[in-house]
């Protein structure tokens, strides 16, 4: 099936490039570092001036040189679906491009193939593993998936089809059907012939034994199949104790179990146990990266879909201003709380001097405990049985730095105040420093157990509350000493 060659548009003619442009991008790129950049930021700048000078045939060079990952990452980069299509077909070769694809996120995919036919999407695709034509496919409408899927072989199709049935954060949307299997009747000879001729399998990093029903059974490396004689069955060398996950399980607890068994795949099954896909280390590292990503953004405030530069002002405004409502509240009761006590900072005015440190204080203290908190739950570092260890741990944490910035403050405060002040201000630090680390501590767990997300305890949930607290323990101290502040 060959596409229809879609011409380039036509450009204004070319000039020449100058020995000084090429000598300088050359000395740019030996020492980036030097400039302030990093040669990815070289050579999209270098992109960008070729595209603007119109230099069609120095970028496709320059582009044909360059990794398909380096070549995505500028694609994802530049600011114009425009600009994006027009680099993209000047990639040369449909299995670069495809590769290519591969690489891109999911908004770039959608505006490079914006405009090409479905058959020239299927030509591009043909030499892709199916994990890789489900992932952008996956970004593309049902109707045009189903009918780009319609014109490719109807081998390939299916095990796309397959992949696309299950959620993309699960072990079946990230896995890859071309795995290497052999029955465990097989010999140690035949397995090593079966091999040499296995040239589909994505990465033979160990031999999957199945029984009759394509069950797994086992599993054994390519050492153990050089080691034996070649008539031994492979059901009497293969592990039995075979590590797999289930095909509904989350990518997150995939690549938990990959990082903490040290493999380099791991096979995917369904609830009968009958084989169905590998996962590979390097879908696994894409996933690593994409919920560390997730858990940041929502740490911030932020959420996962949105970017840096992929969503419009008034898109990324709307995610945003849920979080930021809590921050007002919370501002809101802390203007209240000042209110309340608005007695006693009339008879010491000096109190308002420390009440911006308290808060402060408060909610970094809470926000470096919940971070770690959520970052060992997300790890499996921190697990839910030790709940009670971990909280005494950061308590002792929270008390030994509250024992350190109280003195200091008290200090501070005796004298700038020459008073009592600052006696109540170390006490009421330490007192604050107590109570941030324990909720950071308790908030991310509880939720856990309660099957949420621990993410959304953090950032300015943590910190106002942190506020909050820090601000009422310290006016309530305040009052209650009044006497010896006046």
């Amino acid at each position: 099936m060959q596409p229809t060659e879609r011409p380039l548009e036509s450009k204004p003619q070319e000039s020449r490039p100058r020995g000084s442009d090429r000598d300088s991008l050359r000395d740019a790129l030996r020492d980036p570092a030097d400039r302030g950049q990093t040669k990815s930021d070289i050579v999209l700048q270098s992109v960008q001036r070729l595209l603007r000078r119109g230099a069609i045939t120095n970028l496709s060079k320059m582009l044909g040189r360059m990794h398909q990952a380096d070549v995505a990452k500028v694609i994802g980069h530049l600011s114009s679906p425009k600009e994006k299509r027009e680099v993209f077909e000047l990639v040369r070769g449909e299995g670069k491009r495809g590769q290519v694809l591969s690489e891109l996120d999911g908004d770039s995919i959608q505006q490079v193939l914006a405009d090409l036919l479905p058959s020239d999407v299927a030509w591009l695709l043909k030499d892709l593993g199916p994990d890789d034509v489900a992932y952008i496919l996956g970004f593309l409408p049902d109707e045009r998936s189903a009918e780009i899927l319609a014109l490719m072989k109807a081998e390939d199709s299916t095990e796309v089809a397959d992949i696309l049935k299950y959620a993309k954060d699960t072990a079946g949307g990230i896995m890859t059907t071309e795995f290497f299997s052999l029955p465990e009747d097989a010999t140690a000879q035949e397995a090593i012939r079966r091999l040499q001729q296995a040239t589909d399998a994505e990465m033979v990093f160990y031999i999957y034994v199945t029984d009759k029903d394509e069950h797994l059974v086992g599993v054994l490396s390519l050492r153990q199949l050089l080691t034996v004689p070649p008539t031994t069955p492979l059901k009497n060398i293969m592990t039995r104790d075979v590590m797999s996950v289930s095909v509904d399980m989350d990518q997150e607890e995939v690549a938990r179990q990959v990082a903490s068994y040290n493999l380099l795949a791991i096979p995917v099954v369904e609830k009968d146990g009958t084989l169905v896909g590998i996962i590979t280390v390097d879908d696994v590292v894409d996933v690593i990266r994409e919920e560390a990503t997730e858990d940041m953004l929502k740490m911030a405030g932020a959420i996962e879909e949105e970017t840096v530069s992929k969503w419009s002002s008034l898109g990324s405004a709307k995610l945003r201003l849920p979080w930021l409502f809590t921050n007002l509240v919370g501002s809101l009761l802390s203007g209240a709380i000042l209110w309340h006590f608005r007695y006693t900072i009339q008879e010491v005015v000096a109190i308002v001097s420390f009440i911006p440190v308290i808060a402060a204080m408060g909610g970094n203290v809470g926000l470096q405990s919940s971070t770690l908190i959520i970052r060992g739950l997300a790890t499996g570092l921190v697990e839910l049985t030790d709940v009670w260890t971990v909280f005494f741990r950061e308590v002792k944490i929270g008390l030994l730095m509250g024992v350190a910035c109280g003195l200091i403050l008290t200090g501070v405060g005796w004298i700038w105040h020459q008073g009592f002040l600052g006696m109540v201000v170390g006490v009421s630090l330490i007192i604050a420093f107590l109570v941030s680390t324990s909720m950071a501590t308790i908030m991310p767990i509880v939720l856990k157990r309660m099957g949420v997300d621990p993410a959304v305890a953090a950032g300015p949930f943590v910190t106002t509350a942190n506020d909050i607290t820090g601000i009422t323990i310290y006016l309530t101290l305040a009052t209650i000493f009044l006497e010896y502040l006046r």
